[in-house]
């Protein structure tokens, strides 16, 4: 059963997922998903995207690889803004731990005057990001 945190209306985030849970990924009406999370990071015995997306794309979700280690690049921010412009709502995004997708979701925040609501959002999901907060 995948550990699915919800931050906004649109927007969740989870550790690892595995090809077992995506018919409850389905199921609780997600459009779209967003690995973060390298392949192989784990070692061995970590799903692998290949596998996650081709199940996930049978039952209709779309897929989306951003993986990306340590803090997200500017790079990577904007993809992760780009694709959150544009996919299907609502979105999950997962990684190890859930705090790399949702670090990264926080940053396209940046700029916005939204930091206290963002961190909030966060805290609600149970990740503490008041410390990158003067970058939102």
């Amino acid at each position: 059963m995948a550990d699915i945190r919800r931050v906004t209306d649109y927007f969740s985030v989870a550790p690892q997922i595995d090809e077992t849970d995506l018919d409850e990924i389905a199921a609780a009406g997600f459009k779209t998903i967003i690995a973060n999370r390298p392949d192989g990071e784990g070692g061995v015995d970590q799903p692998r995207m290949g596998s996650i997306r081709t199940q996930a794309e049978a039952r209709g979700l779309t897929f989306v690889a951003v993986p990306f280690s340590g803090a997200p690049t500017p790079e990577i921010i904007e993809r992760m803004q780009s694709i959150l412009n544009e996919a299907p709502t609502p979105v999950l995004a997962y990684c190890r731990t859930g705090t790399r997708s949702i670090t990264a979701w926080a940053l396209t925040h940046g700029g916005q005057g939204q930091s206290e609501e963002i961190v909030d959002a966060a805290a609600g999901a149970g990740y503490d990001l008041s410390g990158i907060q003067h970058l939102l």
